[in-house]
């Protein structure tokens, strides 16, 4: 950082902070005074929009909770139902038990004639509960709204649905002591329609009869709608808040006006254009639910023409219309509180405003002054300190890079060395041969040419190989364009007669990439990779086959350098430290712990990529293998 900057650095914190607090607090008081009036009419209407949101939300939760109340009660109406026919029905069974066993003496006529007079007369569920008797035979003994029909056969009787009832009940009586029943049937004193009833039966065996009772579904909802229009009456909210049911014909049947209740609403006429009113409640009721604005008459605290909100929503197997509203003019006295509250807390703020920017404004010249003069001598200690520090730093790297670079350099010299033992064994064989027929004199010219090519073609191979290797290995300072897989392909030329000299064998799949990149750099990652994955191979004596994987490919914009073994993995408790400057598993004479860690910084600050190792389990050729497995990741240009 040079000075100029520095200086910069500290006049901008020296005199923007209290020049920023001033004209701050100059800007709020002139906003405060002129949108004094501006804040109040939006804190007005925010107040209003909050107060009926919130209201909304409450007569929502209102009619909401009913609503769920009234399914809950419905659901369990059949089973209520049932509930209170298995308690009437055991009295009835407990009855004649104990008078068929307090008159054994009679004989069996006279029996039956005493328990048929016990249950005649019995009535329950306000008069609408009776008992019926038959035999399993299906004959009728005992129905007391009609018996007329006593002593008759009704086997083969059937309800309006089509179903054998009392077959039904005979059927299931044979291998059960009792059992519930739907059918449809008359009501008493009339016969327009048959309508659902529950019943249950039960067995009296000393006669072979059984005993039941019923209850139309429609009789015993009607109690339970009374019951929830009673609890409906009772609920109470906010200041006015109460609920009211009306019913699809637009019949009152609850609200907090008890003159309301049992009549049609268009008579009624309590809002303004009050047809229209219950007829739109009406169609939101319908389709489901939703909310809906008016203007009644007269309130419940006998406000003139106020507005209400209500929430409506429909209860369509009973063909309810449950409502529950609020009325808007009991925010008038909300607001007015608010702007007593306002005005007062505006006051305070622009005094409080003055003091305070005052006050931060003086504390900050003196920051600012004396911060300032501290960040200037940091400054100047930090700036010898990055300069010392760059200094050491480029000199370590240097010196690793270098290292890394020779250890590199000292395995492909050792690969050169293996393969240029054939080519010199090849020139050195010729030399002889020529040399000896020379001195037998038995030399013809098509030896002497064969013998010249067979060197020239063996000596321009070291050439070749020497080119590659200084091609390889020369400093580039730019980035270069060239093929990946014909620069593995090559780089594979130097190694292979010292990896097939250990028995590993080098797997390929590379597709045809053209790479824009430090090429020397790269490959020099990759030997490290590969002499790695070759010195764990050739710790295992009886290995077979020793196996490195080389995968590379595109994956959307980036290149991915896949390299894996077959050498057992690396150990897990060390597998993090890998890329660490110095770390080695290896003896001294064989490993400085470099490579791997040049190869991080290489990957990271030359090509911008990534490259993490970890051990996986794989297939090939139909045998698992497990391995280290080393990912190089990063961007095609």
């Amino acid at each position: 950082m040079n000075s100029e900057n520095e200086n910069q650095i500290i006049r901008i914190i020296k005199y923007t902070l209290p020049l920023f607090i001033l004209f701050s607090s100059f800007a709020i008081l002139i906003i405060l005074y002129y949108e004094k009036t501006k804040f109040f009419e939006k804190e007005k209407l925010a107040i209003k929009k909050e107060f009926i949101e919130k209201n909304k939300i409450i007569v929502k939760e209102q009619i909401t909770n009913l609503y769920n109340y009234i399914n809950t009660i419905q659901l369990e109406t059949e089973n209520d139902l049932k509930k209170s026919l298995k308690v009437n029905i055991n009295n009835a069974h407990t009855i004649a038990t104990s008078i068929y066993e307090k008159n054994k003496d009679k004989n069996d006529k006279e029996l039956k004639k005493i328990i048929i007079d016990a249950l005649r007369d019995i009535r329950f569920n306000d008069g609408r509960g009776y008992f019926f008797i038959y035999d399993m035979n299906a004959k009728n003994i005992m129905l007391p709204p009609t018996p007329q029909y006593e002593n008759q056969n009704f086997y083969n009787h059937k309800d309006s649905k089509g179903k054998f009832i009392i077959q039904e009940m005979i059927n299931t009586l044979k291998t059960k002591d009792e059992a519930y029943f739907n059918w449809h049937w008359y009501k008493p004193n009339t016969y327009e329609n048959q309508i659902k009833k529950i019943g249950i039966t039960k067995k009296f065996k000393p006669f072979d009869w059984f005993i039941g009772t019923g209850e139309y579904v429609e009789d015993f909802e009607k109690e339970v709608q009374n019951r929830i229009l009673n609890y409906a009456n009772q609920i109470k909210f906010g200041k006015n808040g109460y609920i009211f049911i009306i019913d699809y014909k637009l019949k009152y049947l609850s609200h907090a006006n008890k003159n309301f209740i049992g009549k049609n609403g268009k008579v009624i006429d309590n809002t303004i254009n009050s047809n229209e009113v219950l007829s739109s409640m009406l169609n939101i009721a319908k389709k489901g639910e939703g909310y809906y604005s008016y203007v009644q008459k007269k309130s419940v605290d006998n406000v003139i023409n106020a507005k209400k909100t209500s929430f409506i929503k429909g209860l369509q197997n009973w063909s309810w219309i449950l409502g529950a509203g609020f009325y808007e003019n009991d925010i008038e006295t909300s607001i007015k509180e608010k702007e007593n509250e306002l005005n007062k807390k505006f006051e305070e703020y622009i005094h409080n405003t003055i003091i305070l920017a005052i006050v931060l404004t003086l504390l900050f010249i003196f920051m600012s002054i004396s911060f300032s003069k501290k960040l200037q001598k940091l400054f100047d200690r930090y700036r010898n300190e990055i300069k010392n520090h760059i200094k050491l730093n480029t000199k370590h790297q240097n010196i690793l890079a270098q290292k890394s670079k020779m250890a590199a350099m000292g395995e492909m010299i050792g690969n050169i060395a293996h393969q240029w033992r054939q080519p010199l064994s090849v020139i050195t064989t010729s030399a002889s041969v020529l040399k000896l027929k020379k001195e037998l004199n038995i030399i013809e010219d098509q030896d002497y040419n064969e013998s010249l090519e067979t060197i020239m073609k063996s000596a321009n191979y070291l050439s070749d190989t020497i080119d590659d290797f200084r091609y390889f290995f020369m400093p580039h300072k730019e980035r270069n364009r060239f093929n990946i897989q014909e620069t593995i392909n090559k780089l594979e030329n130097f190694i292979k007669n010292d990896y097939s000299q250990n028995e590993i064998k080098i797997i390929k799949n590379i597709q045809e990439i053209t790479l824009h990149t430090y090429e020397s750099e790269l490959i020099q990652v990759i030997l490290n990779i590969l002499k790695n994955a070759k010195d764990e191979l050739i710790k295992y004596k009886n290995l077979s086959p020793k196996l490195i994987f080389i995968d590379i490919y595109k994956e959307n914009k980036n290149i991915k350098i896949i390299i894996k073994d077959n050498a057992g993995g690396i150990n897990e408790e060390i597998i993090d430290r890998l890329f660490e400057p110095y770390f080695t598993t290896k003896h001294q004479s064989s490993g400085t712990g470099i490579g791997l860690y040049m190869s991080l910084e290489i990957i990271k600050k030359h090509m911008q990529g990534k490259i993490d190792v970890k051990n996986i389990q794989y297939e090939y050729n139909s045998q698992k293998y497990i391995g280290a497995q080393f990912s190089i990741t990063f961007n095609i240009d």
